[in-house]
C-alpha cells in the first residue's frame, strides 16, 4: 500500500455532486463559448443547484461499461469496494452529456447542420449506460414565445427525431445580455435529468439483491448498500443516504473477521463511519455524530489484526480521531456551538496519543538493520490496489489463511521497513498543535499547557532542541504560577538535556539553578550532580553529560561545549531570576516605610541557599531609584577571598546612607539586586525590585496564615522564619520633625460676609535659631472650586476684603525665631457663601542639624488645619400691607402703603445693628428723611427686630405691571468686636409687586370709635382719577347694628380730577366691634372696576362703646 494509506481518499471527503459533461464548447478560441463556460462555473452562489461541470471533447472516451451480470450463483467477490469506483462516478461517468451546437432556426444550411448535429449526438452517446444526452442550440437571436414561431416548432421536432431525443432534452440558449439567467434555467433542467439518472442507478443496484445469498455474498451486501447510499448523496437525498450508510455499517461488522481481511473491514468501516458522521453534522445532529463515532471506536479498537503489524492499528485509530476532529471543526465553522468539555481538541489529542503509541510500537517491531526484500512485495502492476484495505501481495484473496506464507512474511517485513521511515514525531506534533489551538480557543489553559509539554518532548525526540526549549519555556511559567512542582521538575529536566545537547551555556546554568532550588523534587544525589556541573561551568570547564541522552548526541554536545569554553569573549552572563525559583533566595527591605531627613536610611538584604553544598559569591549590590546612593549599597569580597552561603542558613547584609535634603517628599525604591558568582566565568543573578521569586509570594501568604506553630518543634523551623520575612521595596524621605507649637484661636462659626479673625501663635522649641519663618494661610487646596471664589483672606483689618483678595496667602515672612520665643499673627477671612470650609496654616522654616557627623540644612514645616462653618447672621423677611395693616398682593398708584421688614437673628453671638436703610427704585417714601428704627439695636440669638416704612408709588409709574421695590441694607458687626472693626453691609433685595390704576378713589373720614345711641358722622370722599366725567351709582346697604340718615341711593356725576363728598349720620344700636353699613358703588363707564375693588379702601368695622351714665353728687358722696 502507498505511504499515505491512512489518508482518506479525496473522493470520500468531498461533497458528492451530480457530474454533467459539457461537449461542443471551444473555451480556448471561441469567446462566446468561453462566456457560456464562465457563466456555468464562475462565482457559483450557494443557492444554485449542486452540479459538477466539466468541458470534454466531442470524441472523449468514457469508461466502458462491463457486461451486466445476470446471475451471482457461482460468483465469489474479491473485495468490498474498488478503489476507483467513487472517482468514476464523481469525475468519469456523467449523469448527463450536454452537446452544445451553434444553430439558428432560420439557418440557410439547416439540413446539413441537422445531420452534423445528429452525428455528434451519436458519437457522445454512452453505450450500455443510462446516461442521457441533451442538446443545447446556441443561437444569436432571442426566441419568440412558445407557439408563435411555427418554423422553430417544426424544426425542433425534426431535430429531435434526427438525434433520437425527447423534446425535454432539446434546449435553446440565446447569447444575449441575459446569458446568466438562461444558464441558471438550463442548470435546473440538467439537474432534473441527473436526478433521474441517479434514481435509475439506485434501482439498478437494488435489483441485484434478489440474486445474493448471505453465505458467499456478504461482501456484496456491504458494497451494494454503500453504492446506494453514495448514489443518494449524488442525488442530494441525504436522509436516505444516511439510512443506507447505517445499514452498510451494520453489515460490515457482520463480516467474519480474521487477520487476512481485518484491514479491509476496518478500512471500509472507517469510510462508512466518516460518511455517517459527516451527514449527521450536516443535518445539525451533532450528538448523533458523537454517538456514532463512540460506537465505531468501541467496535474497532480491539480489531488489531496481525501482531507484527500492530502499528497499523494505532495508525488507523489515530486517523479515525483526526478525521472526526476535522469534521467537528468544520461543523463549528459552519455555525455549530461547541463547549469546553466537548470540542475538537479532545479528538486531536486522542489522535496524537494513538500516534505516540504507533511510534512506540514501531520502535519495538521494526528492525533497525533490516533490508527491504527484492522484488518489493508492495509494488503492484497498476501502481495501486484494486480494493480498499487489501494487501498488495495478495489482492482479491478472501480466505482465512494466506496463500503463500513466504510472501506474507516478506510483505510484513516490507511494511515494517516502510514504517521505520515514517516521521512519527512530525505527525504527533501536527496533531498536538491542532489540539492546542482548539483548547486555546475554548479557554482550557491546563489542557493547552499539558499538550504543549508533549509537543516539546516530541521536538526533543526529533532533535529539534530550539523549538523544544521554546515550548517548554512557555509552559514553565504556568506550572510555576500554579505550583505544580513535580511537573515543573520533569519539564526542567527535559529542558536541561536540550540545553546541554545544544551547548547553550546561559540556559543550561538557568535550568541548573532552578533544579537546585526548593521547588525541585529531585533527590539529593541528583541535585549534587547538577551542582557539580554548575560549578564546572562557573569555572569555565566542560560539564559532565546528562543522563538519558543518546551517546551520539552526548559526544557531539561535548565537542560543542569545548568550543564554547574556548571563546573568551562570552564569559559574563546576566540571568534574571525573578520569574524563576532559583537555588539562591533573596529578600530585601527598608527598615521603615519612611525616614526623616535627619535620620540615616537603613536597608537589609537577606540571602539563603537551597543547594546541597555551600556556594560562594564575589559581590552583592543594590540598585536604587536615585543612583547617587548606589555607592553605599555594595559589599564585595576582598582579594582572593570569597563570601560563602551555607545551605539552609540565612545571611543578612545591612547598608546605611544619609539622604539628601532635596529628596524630601520623594520616594526611594529598590530597582534591583545583583549577586555575582563564578571564577573563570562570571554570572550575575539579578532580582527586580527588592527580590523575591515565583514562589515567594505564596510562601509569605502561607506563613501569615500559619502564624501559630503547629505540632512540636514547628516554631523552630528555619523555613518559617525565612517565609515570615517581608519585602519593603520602597521608603519615603520626609521632612524633619518640627519643634515648634502652633496654636489657633477664633470664635466659630464664621458669619457670612464678616471679617472673621483667626489668631495664630507660633512658639519655638528648637535648640537653635529657626531661620526664615514663613506662613502660608488660607483656604486649603483641593476643595470645591467654587469655594476659592467665595473666600478671601487678608492681613489688613482696616478694610473689608473684596474679590481682588486671594483665597490663600502664600509665604508670609515672619522673620527669625529664637529658641523659646513666640510670635503672633492675625489673619482675617471673609466668606461670601455659607457652608463648611477647611483652612490651612502652613509654617515653614530652616534650621541646621547634624546626622552621622554630617551638617545638613533642614527645611521643616508644620501644618495645622481647622474646619470652620459659615452661617447666615440673620434672616430677613418683608411684606406689603395697607395703611389698615391688611396684606396686599398689589398696590395702587398714588395710594400710600406700608413695607414691613423682620430681621431674625440666627447667629450664636450677639449682633450689633448699626443702621438700616432703603434703596428704592420705583417707590418713594412718604417721609422725607426716614430714620432707621434699628439703630444700635443688639440682637441675641433667636431675637427678631422689625421696622416699617410708609411708601407710595408715584403717578408716573407704569400701571398694570410688576415693578421692583429696591433693596434693604443692614449695617452690622459682632457686639464683641472692637470699634475699629469694619462694618458689614448686608444687602437684601426686596420683592417685586404688581401695580394697578383705579378710575375712582374713595376713602372715609370718621371718628376712631362710636357710642351706642349717639350720632356717628361718616364722610365719604369720592375722587375721579380719570380724564372723563364719571357717573357713579352709590347705595348703602342696611345693617342690623346701625340706623343711618342720608341718601340711601344716589347717582352722581364727578368731573375729571374733582372730588365729591357724601355725609352720613350713623346711629349705633349695639356695642362692640360692629360692621359698618356697606357701600355698593358701580361705574357704568368702567365696568371692569367692581364694588369690591373700591370698597377695600373703606373701613369695614368700628368699635362701639356702650352708652354711659351721668354721675350725680349723691353718687360721688356715696363713693
Amino acid at each position: 500500500m502507498s505511504g499515505s494509506q491512512w489518508e482518506l481518499p479525496p473522493e470520500l471527503c468531498c461533497r458528492p455532486m451530480a457530474f454533467v459533461a459539457l461537449t461542443g464548447l471551444d473555451v480556448t478560441y471561441n469567446a462566446v463559448h468561453r462566456a457560456i463556460w464562465d457563466a456555468f462555473c464562475a462565482n457559483r452562489r450557494a443557492d444554485r443547484v449542486p452540479i459538477s461541470f466539466k468541458v470534454l471533447a466531442g470524441d472523449h472516451e468514457y469508461p466502458k461499461c462491463r457486461t451486466k451480470r445476470t446471475s451471482y450463483e457461482w460468483y465469489i467477490p474479491k473485495g468490498i469496494l474498488k478503489t476507483g469506483w467513487m472517482n468514476k462516478h464523481l469525475n468519469l461517468v456523467p449523469a448527463l452529456v450536454v452537446l452544445f451546437y451553434e444553430l439558428d432556426w432560420d439557418d440557410p444550411q439547416w439540413k446539413e447542420k441537422q445531420s452534423e448535429c445528429a452525428t455528434k449526438v451519436e458519437i457522445v452517446s454512452l453505450q450500455g449506460r443510462n446516461t442521457k444526452v441533451a442538446v443545447v442550440l446556441i443561437q444569436k437571436k432571442t426566441p419568440l414565445p412558445p407557439g408563435e414561431d411555427l418554423v422553430a416548432s417544426e424544426r425542433a421536432s425534426s431535430l429531435c427525431n434526427a438525434c433520437d431525443l425527447s423534446g425535454k432534452s432539446l434546449f435553446v440558449l440565446p447569447h444575449t445580455d441575459h446569458l446568466v439567467g438562461y444558464i441558471i434555467r438550463l442548470e435546473n433542467a440538467f439537474y432534473e435529468h441527473a436526478q433521474t439518472y441517479y434514481y435509475t442507478e439506485i434501482r439498478r443496484v437494488k435489483s441485484h439483491k434478489e440474486f445474493l445469498n448471505k453465505t458467499t455474498h456478504q461482501l456484496l451486501f456491504v458494497r451494494h448498500q454503500f453504492k446506494i447510499a453514495f448514489f443518494s448523496e449524488l442525488k442530494q437525498d441525504t436522509q436516505n443516504a444516511l439510512k443506507y450508510y447505517r445499514t452498510a455499517y451494520s453489515l460490515v461488522h457482520e463480516l467474519r473477521a480474521h487477520e487476512t481481511n481485518m484491514l479491509e473491514i476496518k478500512t471500509m468501516a472507517g469510510f462508512i463511519n466518516y460518511k455517517i458522521c459527516r451527514l449527521c453534522f450536516q443535518h445539525n445532529t451533532p450528538l448523533d455524530a458523537i454517538a456514532q463515532f463512540r460506537k465505531h471506536i468501541d467496535l474497532c479498537k480491539k480489531k488489531i489484526g496481525s501482531a507484527d503489524l500492530a502499528f497499523e492499528h494505532t495508525a488507523w485509530m489515530s486517523k479515525q480521531f483526526q478525521s472526526f476532529g476535522e469534521l467537528f471543526d468544520e461543523a463549528i465553522k459552519l455555525g455549530l456551538t461547541a463547549i469546553q468539555t466537548q470540542n475538537p481538541g479532545f479528538y486531536y489529542q486522542q489522535a496524537a496519543c494513538y500516534s505516540q503509541d504507533r511510534k512506540l510500537t514501531a520502535q519495538q517491531l521494526c528492525q533497525a538493520g533490516a533490508v527491504c526484500p527484492i522484488p518489493d512485495p508492495l509494488d503492484t502492476p497498476t501502481g495501486g490496489l484494486d480494493f480498499y484495505g487489501q494487501r498488495a501481495w495478495r489482492q482479491g484473496h478472501q480466505s482465512i489463511d494466506p496463500p503463500d506464507p513466504e510472501k506474507e512474511r516478506t510483505g510484513i517485513l516490507a511494511l515494517q521497513i516502510k514504517e521505520r521511515d515514517v516521521p512519527h514525531s512530525e505527525l504527533i506534533i501536527a496533531l498536538l498543535s491542532n489540539a492546542v489551538a482548539q483548547f486555546k480557543k475554548y479557554k482550557c489553559p491546563r489542557m493547552k499547557s499539558h499538550l504543549m509539554v508533549q509537543m516539546g518532548e516530541e521536538y526533543y525526540h526529533a532533535k529539534d532542541y530550539t523549538k523544544a526549549l521554546k515550548l517548554l519555556d512557555y509552559v514553565m511559567c504556568d506550572y510555576r504560577t500554579e505550583r505544580w512542582w513535580a511537573l515543573l521538575t520533569a519539564i526542567l529536566s527535559t529542558a536541561l538535556r536540550c540545553s546541554y545537547l545544544m551547548a547553550n551555556v546561559k540556559d543550561y546554568m538557568t535550568y541548573c539553578m532552578e533544579l537546585l532550588g526548593r521547588a525541585s523534587t529531585l533527590k539529593e544525589e541528583q541535585k549534587s550532580r547538577i551542582e557539580k556541573n554548575l560549578l564546572k561551568v562557573l569555572k569555565n570547564e566542560v560539564p559532565d553529560a546528562e543522563p538519558d541522552c543518546e551517546p551520539s548526541g552526548s559526544s557531539a554536545a561535548a565537542a560543542l561545549w569545548k568550543d564554547r569554553m574556548a571563546l573568551s569573549g562570552s564569559n559574563e552572563f546576566s540571568i534574571e531570576v525573578q520569574d524563576y525559583v532559583p537555588f539562591i533566595q533573596c529578600k530585601a527591605r527598608f527598615l521603615a516605610p519612611s525616614f526623616h531627613v535627619d535620620q540615616p536610611i537603613q536597608l537589609q538584604v537577606f540571602l539563603r541557599a537551597d543547594c546541597p553544598h555551600p556556594i560562594s559569591f564575589n559581590k552583592l549590590s543594590v540598585s536604587l531609584s536615585n543612583q547617587c546612593y548606589n555607592q553605599w549599597c555594595v559589599v564585595e569580597a576582598s582579594g582572593q577571598d570569597t563570601m560563602l552561603l551555607t545551605p539552609g542558613e540565612t545571611s543578612c547584609f545591612s547598608f546605611n546612607f544619609v539622604a539628601k535634603t532635596q529628596d524630601v517628599g520623594k520616594k526611594i525604591e529598590m530597582t534591583g539586586i545583583e549577586l555575582m558568582l563564578g571564577s573563570g566565568r562570571w554570572v550575575f543573578l539579578s532580582w527586580r525590585g527588592a527580590g523575591g521569586d515565583a514562589a515567594s509570594a505564596h510562601e509569605a501568604l502561607q506563613a501569615s496564615r500559619s502564624a501559630r506553630p503547629r505540632g512540636p518543634g514547628a516554631g523552630a523551623r528555619p523555613e518559617g522564619a525565612w517565609d515570615a520575612l517581608t519585602i519593603q521595596h520602597s521608603t519615603m524621605i520626609i521632612s524633619r520633625v518640627p519643634k515648634i507649637s502652633v496654636q489657633l484661636s477664633h470664635q466659630p462659626p464664621a458669619l457670612n460676609n464678616e471679617m472673621y479673625c483667626i489668631t495664630l501663635s507660633i512658639q519655638s522649641q528648637e535648640e537653635g535659631v529657626a531661620r526664615e519663618v514663613r506662613l502660608t494661610a488660607g483656604l486649603k487646596p483641593g476643595q470645591d472650586a467654587n469655594l476659592s471664589q467665595a473666600t478671601h483672606v487678608t492681613l489688613d483689618r482696616g478694610q473689608v476684603c473684596d474679590a481682588s483678595d486671594p483665597a490663600l496667602l502664600p509665604d508670609i515672612p515672619l522673620g527669625d525665631l529664637n529658641p523659646g520665643h513666640k510670635v503672633e499673627q492675625r489673619v482675617y477671612v471673609r466668606c461670601v457663601s455659607t457652608g463648611p470650609r477647611v483652612f490651612l496654616f502652613h509654617v515653614a522654616y530652616s534650621i541646621n542639624t547634624s546626622v552621622d557627623g554630617q551638617e545638613i540644612d533642614c527645611n521643616c514645616h508644620k501644618d495645622e488645619t481647622i474646619a470652620i462653618e459659615t452661617v447666615e447672621p440673620f434672616e430677613v423677611s418683608s411684606k406689603f400691607v395697607s395703611t389698615k395693616l391688611e396684606p396686599l398682593d398689589r398696590v395702587v398708584v398714588d395710594i400710600p402703603f406700608v413695607l414691613m421688614t423682620d430681621l431674625l437673628s440666627s447667629s450664636p453671638w450677639p449682633l450689633l445693628l448699626h443702621s438700616s436703610s432703603l434703596q428704592l427704585v420705583t417707590m418713594a417714601t412718604c417721609t422725607p428723611h426716614p430714620l432707621s428704627q434699628l439703630e444700635q439695636v443688639v440682637l441675641q440669638t433667636g431675637e427678631c427686630a422689625s421696622e416699617c416704612f410708609c411708601l407710595q408709588c408715584p403717578s408716573g409709574a407704569e400701571a398694570n405691571g410688576t415693578v421692583a421695590t429696591g433693596q434693604y441694607v443692614i449695617s452690622w458687626r459682632r457686639e464683641s468686636s472692637s470699634l475699629d472693626t469694619p462694618l458689614v453691609h448686608t444687602t437684601v433685595p426686596l420683592p417685586h409687586i404688581p401695580l394697578e390704576n383705579i378710575p375712582l378713589y374713595i376713602h372715609a373720614e370718621l371718628p376712631s370709635f362710636g357710642r351706642v345711641r349717639e350720632t356717628l358722622p361718616v364722610r365719604y370722599h369720592i375722587e375721579n382719577r380719570t380724564a372723563l366725567v364719571q357717573q357713579v351709582e352709590m347705595a348703602v346697604e342696611p345693617s342690623d347694628a346701625f340706623m343711618f340718615s342720608g341718601l340711601k341711593q344716589v347717582r352722581l356725576h364727578i368731573l375729571p380730577g374733582a372730588e365729591q363728598q357724601m355725609l352720613y349720620n350713623y346711629y349705633p344700636l349695639m356695642a362692640g366691634y360692629q360692621s359698618l353699613p356697606q357701600l355698593n358703588i358701580s361705574l357704568p363707564r368702567c365696568p371692569a372696576t367692581d364694588t369690591h375693588t373700591l370698597r377695600r379702601f373703606l373701613p369695614q368695622r368700628i368699635f362701639v362703646k356702650p352708652q354711659g351714665r351721668e354721675l350725680d353728687d349723691a353718687s360721688i358722696a356715696a363713693a
